[in-house]
């Protein structure tokens, strides 16, 4: 076990030093011998994780989705909103995520699919509205894939906002803003009523979160594992 969370801990290392090269320097420009440099391993340990450096890219852009699933919840669009909250509290918080993100929207990574992010986060989506239609969640006119494309859209938006205008502190703000404009118009409203789109409970899930994060990464550090 310690052995595997050691692993764990250096494949991160890698994608957390690729992640500020691809940053300071663009994806095309930069080299695999930098991101070794910079992450302190040698070249067999990058190469057991990852078989070249667009492997590398793609598992930094993976760093979008959550390591952990969320806690299942009563009301299934509960888990949609939580879901938001989760990745505006990542975004703040995690240089990993947050150079994820940097490096979709990198116009100069023409061999990296970037559109797997992007896919990957709609198709949760789907699928948490999926379960949601079958329990009577949802309003009639609710098409599922319109809405989960729309849902991931119009995050990709404030966060970009909130980024440039404060380097996103008032993320959480917006995230809920979006929220109590977009639950209220697919939802039925009895379900709505039961909804918890607070600020406060976006603190609790990020305090969960971290509190998870802390104790998973509690292991010997071993970067060269």
């Amino acid at each position: 076990m310690a052995q595997q969370a050691r692993a764990i801990r250096t494949r991160r290392t890698i994608l957390e030093a690729a992640a500020t090269v691809f940053a300071e320097r663009g994806y095309e420009r930069a080299t695999v011998g930098e991101i070794l440099a910079r992450a302190g391993v040698t070249k067999g340990a990058l190469y057991f994780h990852f078989a070249s450096k667009e492997e590398v890219a793609m598992g930094v852009l993976d760093a979008q989705l959550l390591d952990e699933p969320l806690t299942p919840q009563d009301v299934k669009l509960q888990e949609l909103i939580d879901q938001g909250f989760l990745l505006a509290h990542r975004l703040q918080h995690d240089p990993l995520v947050q150079a994820s993100v940097a490096l979709a929207l990198d116009s100069g990574a023409v061999s990296v699919n970037r559109a797997v992010p992007f896919q990957a986060w709609v198709d949760q989506v789907s699928d948490i509205l999926t379960v949601a239609r079958a329990r009577g969640e949802l309003l009639r006119h609710v098409n599922v894939t319109d809405t989960a494309e729309l849902f991931s859209g119009a995050f990709t938006g404030i966060q970009t906002m909130s980024a440039v205008l404060c380097d996103r502190n008032d993320l959480p703000h917006r995230t809920t803003v979006l929220m109590k404009h977009l639950i209220p118009s697919i939802c039925t409203p009895s379900i709505l009523l039961e909804l918890d789109m607070s600020t406060e409970r976006a603190r609790a899930l990020a305090a969960e979160y971290e509190a998870g994060r802390h104790h998973r990464d509690d292991v010997p550090a071993d970067a060269h594992a």
